[in-house]
C-alpha cells in the first residue's frame, strides 16, 4: 500500500486530533470559559463616558482572541508527548510537512469554534452591532486565525519538549501576533464605525499577505523543529 500523501496525512492527523479533543472537550471549554470571563472583566472595567463601546469592543475582541486560542495551541502537541504518540507520527512513512499542516488544520477549526463563542459574547455584552458587519467580520476572523494558527504551531512544536513550554510558547509567539491583532482591530473598528469594506481592504490584504508568509515559512521550518 503506498503511503499518504501531503494532504491526505495531513488530513487523517487532523481529523484524529479534532476527534480527541471532540470527546474530551477540556482545550475548548478551558479556551472559551476564559473568553466569556475575560470579556466579562473588561466590561465591568470599562467607563462608557470615556471609550465609546465601538472603540473599546474591537480591542476587547481580539484581545481575547489571541489568548484563548493560544490555551489549544499547546495543547496540539503536549497531548502527543504525554504517551510518547509523536514518535509514531516521526516514524510514519509521510512528509512531515503534513503533521505541521495537520496540526495547523485542527488548531484553526479550535481556534475558530472559540470565535464562534467569543465573537458574539462581546456583542452583546458592549450592544455593538455585529450582525450588520457579520460577513467581513467572519472573513477577518478567519485570516487573524490562520496566521495565529500558523505560528502558534509552529512553537507549540519548537517548545513541547522544554522545561517551561507553557511559559516559553506566548513569549515566542506574541511578537508575532501584533501585527495580525493590530490588523484585525483597525479594521473591526472602521467597520463598527460604519465605513465601507473597500476603506478595510488595505487591513485584509496585509492580513492576507501575513498569513501566506507565516504559513509557507512555518510549513518548510517545521520539520528542523522535530530534529531536536
Amino acid at each position: 500500500m503506498n503511503p499518504p500523501g501531503l494532504v491526505s496525512a495531513a488530513w487523517l492527523i487532523a481529523r484524529k486530533d479534532l476527534r480527541v479533543e471532540f470527546r474530551s472537550r477540556s482545550a475548548f471549554f478551558s479556551a472559551a470559559i476564559f473568553a466569556v470571563l475575560a470579556a466579562t472583566i473588561f466590561f465591568f472595567a470599562w467607563d462608557p463616558t470615556a471609550v465609546a463601546a465601538a472603540d473599546l469592543a474591537p480591542g476587547v475582541l481580539w484581545v481575547i482572541f489571541t489568548f484563548a486560542g493560544m490555551l489549544g495551541l499547546h495543547r496540539s502537541f503536549g497531548s502527543e508527548v504525554a504517551d510518547r504518540a509523536i514518535d509514531g507520527l516521526l516514524v510514519a512513512p509521510i512528509d512531515r510537512k503534513a503533521v505541521f499542516l495537520g496540526k495547523a488544520l485542527a488548531n484553526l477549526v479550535f481556534v475558530l469554534a472559540v470565535q464562534a463563542l467569543a465573537i458574539p459574547a462581546v456583542g452583546i455584552m458592549y450592544n455593538v452591532p455585529l450582525t450588520r458587519i457579520a460577513a467581513p467580520l467572519a472573513g477577518i476572523a478567519i485570516l487573524a486565525a490562520i496566521g495565529l494558527v500558523a505560528v502558534g504551531t509552529l512553537f507549540a512544536a519548537m517548545t513541547v519538549n522544554t522545561r517551561f513550554a507553557e511559559l516559553l510558547l506566548p513569549m515566542l509567539s506574541l511578537p508575532f501576533f501584533v501585527p495580525i491583532v493590530i490588523a484585525a482591530a483597525q479594521s473591526t473598528e472602521k467597520l463598527l464605525g460604519g465605513r465601507p469594506v473597500s476603506e478595510v481592504a488595505g487591513w485584509l490584504e496585509l492580513l492576507a499577505s501575513f498569513d501566506l508568509v507565516f504559513v509557507y515559512a512555518c510549513t518548510l521550518a517545521f520539520p528542523a523543529t522535530l530534529e531536536h
